[in-house]
Protein backbone atom coordinates (compact mmCIF):
# COMPACT_ATOMS: atom_id res chain seq x y z
CA UNK A 1 0.00 0.00 0.00
CA UNK A 2 1.07 3.62 -0.85
CA UNK A 3 3.07 5.44 1.77
CA UNK A 4 1.75 8.76 0.18
CA UNK A 5 -1.77 7.76 1.71
CA UNK A 6 -2.90 10.98 4.27
CA UNK A 7 -6.42 12.05 5.26
CA UNK A 8 -7.76 15.03 3.60
CA UNK A 9 -9.17 16.31 6.47
CA UNK A 10 -12.38 18.77 6.04
CA UNK A 11 -14.27 20.27 8.84
CA UNK A 12 -17.52 20.30 6.89
CA UNK A 13 -17.82 16.91 6.06
CA UNK A 14 -18.75 13.68 7.67
CA UNK A 15 -15.82 11.64 8.25
CA UNK A 16 -17.18 8.61 6.01
CA UNK A 17 -17.16 11.04 3.44
CA UNK A 18 -13.21 12.69 3.69
CA UNK A 19 -12.16 9.16 3.84
CA UNK A 20 -14.26 8.29 0.48
CA UNK A 21 -12.61 11.38 -0.83
CA UNK A 22 -9.33 10.26 0.37
CA UNK A 23 -9.05 6.67 -1.23
CA UNK A 24 -10.79 8.10 -3.99
CA UNK A 25 -8.41 10.10 -5.17
CA UNK A 26 -5.85 7.46 -4.03
CA UNK A 27 -7.36 5.29 -6.68
CA UNK A 28 -7.78 7.85 -9.68
CA UNK A 29 -4.53 9.28 -9.04
CA UNK A 30 -3.17 5.51 -9.56
CA UNK A 31 -1.12 5.57 -5.77
CA UNK A 32 -3.74 2.44 -4.99
CA UNK A 33 -3.63 0.04 -8.09
CA UNK A 34 -6.15 -1.59 -9.42
CA UNK A 35 -6.37 -5.10 -7.81
CA UNK A 36 -5.17 -3.69 -4.81
CA UNK A 37 -6.97 -4.89 -1.03
CA UNK A 38 -8.64 -1.96 0.51
CA UNK A 39 -7.54 -3.76 4.17
CA UNK A 40 -9.86 -2.16 6.80
CA UNK A 41 -7.42 -2.13 9.49
CA UNK A 42 -4.93 -1.40 7.71
CA UNK A 43 -6.33 1.76 5.94
CA UNK A 44 -7.68 2.37 9.80
CA UNK A 45 -4.71 2.62 11.44
CA UNK A 46 -3.29 4.40 8.73
CA UNK A 47 -5.50 7.07 7.81
CA UNK A 48 -5.94 7.26 11.80
CA UNK A 49 -9.69 6.14 11.97
CA UNK A 50 -11.66 3.92 13.40
CA UNK A 51 -13.22 0.68 10.81
CA UNK A 52 -16.66 2.27 10.35
CA UNK A 53 -15.78 5.01 8.15
CA UNK A 54 -13.67 3.05 6.43
CA UNK A 55 -16.35 0.19 5.88
CA UNK A 56 -18.91 3.35 5.03
CA UNK A 57 -15.88 4.54 2.54
CA UNK A 58 -15.52 1.39 0.55
CA UNK A 59 -19.40 0.99 0.10
CA UNK A 60 -19.24 4.68 -1.49
CA UNK A 61 -16.44 3.82 -3.43
CA UNK A 62 -18.29 0.53 -4.80
CA UNK A 63 -21.41 2.65 -5.53
CA UNK A 64 -18.65 4.13 -8.02
CA UNK A 65 -17.12 1.24 -9.68
CA UNK A 66 -13.94 2.06 -7.92
CA UNK A 67 -14.16 -0.36 -5.64
CA UNK A 68 -15.53 -4.11 -5.45
CA UNK A 69 -15.68 -7.05 -3.05
CA UNK A 70 -14.70 -10.40 -3.45
CA UNK A 71 -15.67 -13.63 -2.25
CA UNK A 72 -13.22 -14.78 0.68
CA UNK A 73 -11.52 -12.28 0.17
CA UNK A 74 -12.68 -8.53 1.15
CA UNK A 75 -12.64 -5.32 -0.96
CA UNK A 76 -10.39 -4.57 -3.57
CA UNK A 77 -9.55 -1.98 -6.05
CA UNK A 78 -11.89 -1.99 -9.06
CA UNK A 79 -9.85 -3.19 -12.56
CA UNK A 80 -11.23 -1.06 -15.25
CA UNK A 81 -12.90 -3.17 -17.90
CA UNK A 82 -13.85 -2.25 -21.70
CA UNK A 83 -17.42 -4.02 -20.81
CA UNK A 84 -18.12 -1.54 -17.62
CA UNK A 85 -16.85 1.83 -19.49
CA UNK A 86 -18.61 0.60 -22.81
CA UNK A 87 -22.06 -0.09 -20.73
CA UNK A 88 -21.55 3.28 -18.41
CA UNK A 89 -20.94 5.34 -21.61
CA UNK A 90 -23.92 3.55 -23.72
CA UNK A 91 -26.52 4.90 -21.26
CA UNK A 92 -24.57 8.13 -21.06
CA UNK A 93 -24.44 8.71 -24.81
CA UNK A 94 -28.36 8.09 -25.10
CA UNK A 95 -29.47 10.30 -21.88
CA UNK A 96 -27.00 13.10 -23.54
CA UNK A 97 -28.47 13.18 -27.03
CA UNK A 98 -31.97 13.36 -25.17
CA UNK A 99 -31.06 16.15 -22.60
CA UNK A 100 -29.60 17.94 -25.35
CA UNK A 101 -32.62 17.54 -27.86
CA UNK A 102 -34.52 18.89 -24.76
CA UNK A 103 -32.37 21.24 -23.62
CA UNK A 104 -32.73 22.88 -27.58
CA UNK A 105 -36.32 23.16 -27.50
CA UNK A 106 -36.22 24.78 -23.87
CA UNK A 107 -33.51 26.80 -23.22
CA UNK A 108 -33.46 30.16 -22.02
CA UNK A 109 -31.46 33.49 -22.84
CA UNK A 110 -29.91 33.35 -19.12
CA UNK A 111 -29.66 29.80 -19.26
CA UNK A 112 -28.11 30.01 -22.33
CA UNK A 113 -25.32 32.63 -20.41
CA UNK A 114 -24.64 30.51 -18.17
CA UNK A 115 -23.50 27.68 -20.66
CA UNK A 116 -21.19 30.48 -22.28
CA UNK A 117 -19.75 30.95 -19.14
CA UNK A 118 -19.04 27.01 -18.06
CA UNK A 119 -17.48 26.85 -21.88
CA UNK A 120 -15.07 29.91 -20.83
CA UNK A 121 -14.31 28.36 -17.53
CA UNK A 122 -13.89 24.60 -18.93
CA UNK A 123 -11.30 25.72 -21.16
CA UNK A 124 -9.15 27.92 -18.65
CA UNK A 125 -9.29 25.29 -16.69
CA UNK A 126 -7.65 22.86 -19.10
CA UNK A 127 -4.43 25.74 -18.61
CA UNK A 128 -4.22 24.39 -14.58
CA UNK A 129 -2.75 21.34 -14.93
CA UNK A 130 -5.58 20.30 -12.06
CA UNK A 131 -7.13 17.13 -13.66
CA UNK A 132 -9.77 17.48 -10.61
CA UNK A 133 -10.64 21.15 -11.65
CA UNK A 134 -10.56 19.79 -15.38
CA UNK A 135 -13.26 17.32 -14.41
CA UNK A 136 -15.46 19.36 -11.81
CA UNK A 137 -15.64 22.21 -14.73
CA UNK A 138 -16.50 19.60 -17.49
CA UNK A 139 -19.58 18.54 -15.20
CA UNK A 140 -20.46 21.96 -14.92
CA UNK A 141 -21.05 22.47 -18.23
CA UNK A 142 -22.69 18.84 -19.09
CA UNK A 143 -24.73 20.19 -15.80
CA UNK A 144 -25.72 23.61 -17.49
CA UNK A 145 -27.27 21.23 -20.36
CA UNK A 146 -29.19 18.81 -18.00
CA UNK A 147 -31.07 21.73 -15.64
CA UNK A 148 -31.87 23.83 -19.19
CA UNK A 149 -33.59 20.45 -20.86
CA UNK A 150 -35.80 20.51 -17.79
CA UNK A 151 -36.74 17.37 -16.98
CA UNK A 152 -36.34 16.60 -13.55
CA UNK A 153 -36.13 12.68 -13.57
CA UNK A 154 -34.27 12.80 -16.90
CA UNK A 155 -31.43 15.05 -14.25
CA UNK A 156 -32.34 12.28 -11.71
CA UNK A 157 -31.14 9.74 -14.03
CA UNK A 158 -28.05 11.48 -14.78
CA UNK A 159 -26.59 12.41 -11.66
CA UNK A 160 -27.25 8.93 -10.23
CA UNK A 161 -24.72 8.27 -13.85
CA UNK A 162 -22.54 10.75 -12.85
CA UNK A 163 -21.05 8.77 -9.99
CA UNK A 164 -19.90 5.90 -12.48
CA UNK A 165 -18.77 8.15 -14.90
CA UNK A 166 -16.32 9.75 -12.64
CA UNK A 167 -13.49 7.40 -13.28
CA UNK A 168 -13.48 7.54 -16.99
CA UNK A 169 -14.06 11.46 -17.25
CA UNK A 170 -10.77 11.25 -14.97
CA UNK A 171 -9.09 8.80 -16.89
CA UNK A 172 -9.92 10.59 -20.42
CA UNK A 173 -9.04 14.13 -18.78
CA UNK A 174 -5.42 13.03 -17.79
CA UNK A 175 -4.78 12.92 -21.61
CA UNK A 176 -3.62 16.76 -22.57
CA UNK A 177 -3.41 15.89 -26.52
CA UNK A 178 -7.34 16.11 -25.84
CA UNK A 179 -8.27 19.10 -24.71
CA UNK A 180 -8.20 21.43 -28.30
CA UNK A 181 -10.53 18.91 -29.12
CA UNK A 182 -12.91 19.06 -26.55
CA UNK A 183 -13.05 22.79 -26.10
CA UNK A 184 -13.72 22.55 -29.82
CA UNK A 185 -16.74 20.32 -29.24
CA UNK A 186 -17.98 21.91 -26.67
CA UNK A 187 -17.85 25.03 -28.67
CA UNK A 188 -19.88 23.64 -30.94
CA UNK A 189 -22.60 21.92 -28.69
CA UNK A 190 -22.98 26.06 -27.53
CA UNK A 191 -23.21 27.40 -30.85
CA UNK A 192 -25.60 24.67 -32.12
CA UNK A 193 -27.78 25.34 -28.83
CA UNK A 194 -27.52 28.91 -29.68
CA UNK A 195 -28.56 27.72 -33.38
CA UNK A 196 -31.04 25.76 -31.55
CA UNK A 197 -30.00 23.33 -34.26
CA UNK A 198 -31.66 20.17 -32.69
CA UNK A 199 -30.09 17.58 -35.38
CA UNK A 200 -26.66 19.40 -35.42
CA UNK A 201 -26.27 19.55 -31.40
CA UNK A 202 -27.48 15.46 -31.05
CA UNK A 203 -24.50 14.78 -33.85
CA UNK A 204 -21.66 16.71 -31.85
CA UNK A 205 -22.75 15.29 -28.27
CA UNK A 206 -22.68 11.71 -29.70
CA UNK A 207 -19.47 12.01 -31.23
CA UNK A 208 -18.45 13.39 -27.90
CA UNK A 209 -19.18 10.82 -26.04
CA UNK A 210 -17.88 7.95 -29.00
CA UNK A 211 -14.77 10.25 -28.91
CA UNK A 212 -14.08 9.94 -25.06
CA UNK A 213 -14.91 5.72 -25.13
CA UNK A 214 -12.19 5.36 -28.11
CA UNK A 215 -9.03 7.16 -25.90
CA UNK A 216 -10.27 5.18 -22.50
CA UNK A 217 -10.36 1.66 -24.71
CA UNK A 218 -6.77 2.27 -25.52
CA UNK A 219 -6.00 3.50 -22.11
CA UNK A 220 -7.63 -0.03 -20.80
CA UNK A 221 -5.78 -2.13 -23.40
CA UNK A 222 -2.64 -0.85 -22.10
CA UNK A 223 -3.09 -1.77 -18.48
CA UNK A 224 -3.98 -4.93 -19.64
Amino acid sequence: MTDKLELNTNAYLPLRDVVFHTLREAILKGELKPGERLMELQLASKLGVSRTPIREAIRMLELEGLAVTMPRKGAEVAKMTEKDMEDVLQIRKALDELAVGLACDNMTEEELKQLQVALKNFEESTRSGDVKQIAQADVEFHDAIYQAADNPKLVNMLNNLREQMYRYRVEYLKNESIYPRLIEEHQGIYDGLKRKNKEAVVEIVSHHVENQEIVVKNIIQEQE
